[in-house]
C-alpha cells in the first residue's frame, strides 16, 4: 500500500467548524483510502482570505514557508508516493504542496481546482498567482465542478483534467414513502452572509408563495444566523432551527422530510443535494450547472422565481415516490465513495511506477 500525503489548505478535515468543505476534504481521504492508499495528514496549516487582505495573504505565505520546510525534512527519508490536495483557487492556494512534491520529486495532484481570470489583478492578485503556479505544477487536476472546467481548459491543463464527481458514503437504503400532510420540509446549509444568506431570502420569499400546509426545520448555524432566523419570523411554529447536528443526525432528518429545500445561489458542487438523495429525499434547487449536476431526484426551478420554485414545490410533493427511488438509483450508480475511488485510482496509477510503498 502507497502513502499518499493529503493536505486542505482551505479548511483542514479536523476544524471544528462543520462545512462542506471540511465533508468532502475527509471523504477525498476516505476515497484515497479505498483507491488503496495509506493517508498522512501533512499538515493542518489553514491559508484562506476571504477579504483580499494582503498583509494578511504575506503573513500566511511566511507561515507556509515554515511550514513546507518542516514537512520536506519530515519526508525526506521516507517521502510519500503522493501530495495530494483538496481545493486550491484565489482565496486558498496551495503555498506548500508544488515546492514539497518537487524537492522530494513525487507526483502532485489536486481535487477540486479553480481558476478565476479576474482575480489576477487586484486584491487577491498575489494569491491567485500562487494559486495558478500550483495548478500549473500539478500532474492531475481533478474537478468536480462544471463550473470550474472552462477556464481550466483555457489556460491549457486539459491534457491532465479528470472529471471527479461529488461523491459521498450513501448509507444503506430506505424504502421511499408517500408525502405526508402537512408537507415535512428541510434545509440544511450554513448561515453566513453572501450566497448563503441569498439563499435562504430566496427560500424564504418561496415558502410565502406557497399556498399548501407546511413544517420546515432547518439544520445550520453561522454568523448571520439572526438574519436567517428573521426571514422567517412570519411563520412562528411552523420553522424550527435545530442548529448544527452532527452527521447521524442530520441523515435521520433526511430520512423523516417530504423534500429537501435549497436554492444553492452560486453552489459550487451542493453536498447537501446528494447527501438527501441518497437518503431517498427529493430536492427542490435552483437551476444552474452544480444543480443540474447533482440533482436527478428532484426538480430544478428558474433562478430567482418565487413561484416557480413554490410551484416546483407542489410538483416534487406530487411524484415523491418516483423521485426518491430515481435519486437514491442515480447516487448508487455516480456518487459513491466506492466510485471516486475507482477515478482516482486508474487517474494516478500512472503516476506511480516504482513509487515507494
Amino acid at each position: 500500500m502507497m502513502r499518499a500525503a493529503f493536505y486542505a489548505p482551505m479548511k483542514p478535515p479536523g476544524h471544528p467548524i462543520p462545512s462542506g468543505d471540511r465533508r468532502i476534504a475527509n471523504l477525498t481521504m476516505e476515497a484515497l483510502r479505498r483507491a488503496e492508499f495509506s493517508v498522512d495528514l501533512a499538515s493542518d496549516l489553514r491559508v484562506i482570505d476571504s477579504t483580499g487582505d494582503g498583509a494578511a495573504q504575506a503573513r500566511m505565505a511566511a507561515a507556509a514557508d515554515v511550514e513546507t520546510a518542516a514537512i520536506i525534512a519530515r519526508y525526506r527519508d521516507r517521502p510519500p508516493a503522493l501530495w495530494f490536495s483538496y481545493h486550491c483557487h484565489h482565496r486558498a492556494p496551495d503555498l506548500i504542496g508544488p515546492r514539497v512534491a518537487e524537492t522530494l520529486g513525487i507526483p502532485y495532484a489536486i481535487g477540486e481546482p479553480s481558476i478565476s481570470p479576474k482575480r489576477r489583478a487586484g486584491p487577491w492578485a498575489a494569491f491567485a498567482k500562487a494559486s495558478e503556479a500550483a495548478i500549473a505544477r500539478a500532474d492531475r487536476l481533478f474537478w468536480m465542478s462544471e463550473r470550474d472546467r472552462p477556464a481550466l481548459e483555457a489556460a491549457g491543463h486539459g491534457p491532465r483534467m479528470v472529471a471527479l464527481p461529488a461523491f459521498l458514503d450513501p448509507g444503506p437504503a430506505v424504502a421511499p414513502r408517500a408525502a405526508g400532510t402537512p408537507l415535512r420540509l428541510l434545509t440544511v446549509a450554513m448561515m453566513r452572509d453572501g450566497d448563503k444568506l441569498e439563499s435562504y431570502k430566496r427560500l424564504a420569499t418561496a415558502l410565502g408563495q406557497h399556498s399548501g400546509p407546511w413544517q420546515l426545520t432547518v439544520i445550520g448555524d453561522g454568523p448571520a444566523r439572526a438574519e436567517v432566523e428573521a426571514l422567517f419570523a412570519t411563520w412562528p411554529g411552523r420553522v424550527t432551527f435545530r442548529g448544527a447536528l452532527d452527521e447521524g443526525a442530520i441523515r435521520r432528518a433526511y430520512r423523516n422530510a417530504d423534500l429537501l429545500l435549497w436554492p444553492g445561489v452560486n453552489e459550487g458542487i451542493g453536498l447537501v443535494w446528494l447527501e438527501a438523495q441518497a437518503a431517498g429525499c427529493p430536492v427542490v434547487a435552483e437551476d444552474g450547472p452544480a444543480a443540474r449536476a447533482a440533482v436527478v431526484g428532484g426538480r430544478l426551478a428558474p433562478p430567482g422565481n418565487a413561484k416557480a420554485f413554490a410551484d416546483t414545490m407542489e410538483a416534487a410533493a406530487q411524484h415523491r415516490l418516483s423521485l426518491s427511488a430515481r435519486a437514491r438509483a442515480h447516487i448508487e450508480a455516480h456518487h459513491t465513495l466506492d466510485a471516486a475511488a475507482g477515478i482516482l485510482s486508474a487517474a494516478l496509477a500512472p503516476l506511480l511506477t516504482g513509487a515507494p510503498a
